[in-house]
């Protein structure tokens, strides 16, 4: 079993809150695993600590093994939501490992 782990930091985008951001994002990716079948769990967070050091929203999935986690990553759904969420995040972290 593969866990993925991803964190975003936000934009600071004009009109927009990085509540709003992230709201999007959260609702975009929840769409994911009725459309992409290796995902085994999926669960985004978006952050409520008002540290300087916190990041602000986190993906945490699962999936059967690496050659799942690839087809998730390669997958035309997952592609659209990385390309929206693109022009929204300053920074992004990632961090896979087994269980």
């Amino acid at each position: 079993m593969i866990k993925h782990i991803v964190i975003w930091r936000l934009k600071k985008i004009e009109g927009k809150t990085k509540d709003d951001s992230g709201s999007k994002i959260e609702t975009e990716i929840n769409k994911l695993p009725d459309l992409i079948k290796e995902i085994k769990a999926l669960e985004v967070g978006i952050n409520v600590n008002p540290s300087e050091r916190a990041s602000d929203v986190v993906l945490v999935s699962e999936f059967e093994s690496m050659e799942k986690l690839k087809q998730y990553q390669d997958h035309p759904e997952h592609l659209k939501v990385v390309a929206l969420l693109q022009p929204l995040t300053e920074e992004v972290r990632v961090v896979d490992y087994e269980l």
